[in-house]
């Protein structure tokens, strides 16, 4: 993209949050990921992306008319769309969470960006969890619309705090992109609301997205994913967590304040340092369970780290579904 930052021609660069840090624009960081996703579907892991023909299917809104087959409509008076080898029959819903918690981060802005940088859009010191949760989101997002797939995007917290439709047009990146640019809100997460809420608007099976921390207690997150299941649609769930949060690498007594409306609370990190980390553990694992046990997959995945092997595990998770679907 000619606007676009000038940087290294290297798609680890694009897609690192040290180069995504230091745009305070959310829509720069849009672009930056265009870029790095162009620039890695001409190398492993997005090779292979077939186009030999397979079949047809019925058109419905928000198809891309450039893939209708017109020859069809000519002999049939009907509307359908060409399906390729390695394209799927389910539409894509992302899922991203941007509740109170998925504000936190701990990677410096000035440490990330290498450029010097202070602070981010908003003054915000940090690269917060929801910042990588919408780099993920965007670039999926283009990988889908790019591959002529239809996605739509779903923001929440305690409910739907956004949502962009279901669509194959390429122009639905724009609203994506001024959904994702939001910020984390003072409210919790509630899985089990947000995905009634969701499958209230979905008729159509689909493959969900989930971007979450999923702090909240592991047995409504599978009660809720038990519903996804229940009508037949497929997820992969992102479980999204700060490095600081996983090693719990505070030495001295700390006022921890919640993010979700908790009060303040002063703490000696070394006297609960072993507590915590089995219970994080043991609730990661919760979750992970959850998911395998409805046939979903599931990635742990780091904020702050290159998001290369995000997008090449969603890729191949996506490729494998299009594969059991066919055997299906």
């Amino acid at each position: 993209m000619a606007d676009a930052p000038t940087v290294a021609r290297d798609a680890s660069l694009y897609l690192h949050p040290q180069t995504l840090a230091r745009l305070k624009s959310f829509e720069l960081r849009a672009k930056m990921i265009v870029e790095g996703v162009m620039s890695g579907m001409h190398r492993s892991p997005y090779q292979g992306f077939s186009i030999e023909f397979a079949q047809h299917r019925p058109y419905a809104t928000g198809d891309d008319i450039r893939r209708l087959d017109w020859k069809v409509y000519a002999r049939t008076d009907k509307l359908q769309i060409k399906q390729y080898q390695q394209e799927t029959n389910l539409d894509l819903v992302l899922m991203v969470d941007n509740s109170g918690s998925m504000g936190f981060g701990s990677l410096p802005f000035e440490q990330a960006s290498g450029q010097g940088s202070t602070s981010g859009s908003g003054g915000r010191q940090t690269w917060a969890k929801f910042d990588h949760a919408t780099a993920m989101a965007a670039a999926m997002a283009y990988i889908t619309l790019h591959q002529g797939d239809r996605v739509g995007l779903v923001t929440f917290a305690d409910e739907i705090t956004g949502m962009v439709d279901r669509s194959g047009q390429r122009s639905t990146w724009r609203p994506i992109v001024e959904t994702l640019s939001t910020r984390t809100l003072d409210r919790p997460t509630d899985c089990g609301r947000v995905i009634d809420q969701t499958l209230a608007k979905v008729t159509n099976r689909c493959l969900f997205v989930i971007i979450s921390d999923l702090f909240e207690d592991a047995d409504r997150v599978r009660s809720a994913l038990a519903r996804i299941r229940h009508r037949r649609h497929d997820a992969i769930v992102f479980q999204l967590l700060d490095e600081s949060e996983q090693e719990f690498r505070f030495d001295q007594p700390t006022v921890f304040e919640g993010l979700e409306g908790e009060p303040k609370v002063r703490i000696n990190p070394r006297a609960i340092r072993e507590g915590y980390l089995e219970v994080l553990h043991e609730h990661i694992q919760a979750i992970e369970r959850a998911a395998l046990s409805f046939g979903f997959d599931y990635q742990l995945v780091t904020s702050g780290q290159w998001l290369g092997p995000t997008l090449a595990q969603f890729v191949a998770q996506r490729n494998a579904k299009i594969k059991r679907g066919k055997m299906g």
